[in-house]
């Protein structure tokens, strides 16, 4: 069992209660990590007490919102004190309006940064602190396709993606000289109910202009954290890596 790529590596994972923040922490409890799988609502125990036994490792509920800096503060001092350490960090949980050009709400604008980007460097700052003091970390920042390429309709969403692999390779270079690495998983369309129910009018057309013709799966982008999160990545820092299939838009 000490051959699994994240063994007894503590794992601090948001917004695992559904698509890619629990394909991740089921991917990574699979590999042997001491998971924390964060939840803001849903009641994920049931859940994490299975993947414990499964995978014979412990998934632990952690639940706060990430907006809250009291609480998000008061969490991340509880894994350091139960764990001595915190080895990797996935800023999974995030927040997404679709709204086309002149019909753009700036209220909900703020909603987004006040969650992609604020929240998560708040988090990033506060998990740093410790992983400077053990000289060693992974942080691994989820963004997207649309912070590179933009997307119509996704004009608000997309800047708050794109400040997140700004955020990614800014706090590489900061942190590397403590071997300290950070990275950001960008996915393209993943096949998540979310994303079903929010594109089912556009779906088809959608997936048409994927290069492989289909979604991405959410264990597929939990194999890309995976990569960043274990040692085989030991030296990469700084990096955007899309998980898009070959999407030509």
């Amino acid at each position: 069992m000490t051959n699994r790529l994240l063994y007894n590596k503590v794992c601090l994972i948001t917004g695992t209660s559904s698509g890619i923040g629990k394909s991740i922490a089921e991917r990574f409890a699979e590999e042997g990590a001491i998971v924390y799988a964060n939840s803001r609502e849903t009641n994920i125990d049931e859940w994490a007490t299975s993947l414990s036994e499964k995978h014979v490792t412990k998934v632990i509920p952690t639940y706060f919102n990430i907006t809250d800096e009291s609480a998000v503060k008061n969490a991340i001092i509880q894994i350091k004190k139960e764990q001595s350490k915190i080895d990797v960090l996935i800023n999974n949980a995030g927040l997404g309006y679709n709204e086309k050009l002149g019909m753009i709400s700036i209220d909900k604008m703020k909603k987004i940064f006040d969650v992609n980007v604020f929240a998560l460097t708040n988090i990033l700052q506060l998990v740093a602190r410790i992983m400077l003091k053990q000289n060693t970390g992974s942080i691994i920042n989820i963004s997207s396709t649309v912070g590179q390429k933009g997307n119509p309709g996704q004009l608000a969403y997309s800047a708050s993606k794109g400040a997140v692999i700004s955020i990614t390779k800014s706090a590489a270079k900061e942190l590397a000289s403590s071997s300290i690495r950070v990275n950001s998983v960008a996915p393209g369309l993943v096949d998540t109910e979310m994303f079903r129910e929010a594109e089912k009018d556009k779906l088809a057309d959608r997936i048409s202009k994927i290069g492989m013709q289909r979604l991405a799966e959410p264990k597929e982008i939990a194999d890309a954290c995976l990569f960043l999160a274990s040692d085989l990545s030991k030296y990469i820092t700084g990096q955007i890596i899309a998980v898009d299939g070959s999407a030509i838009i």
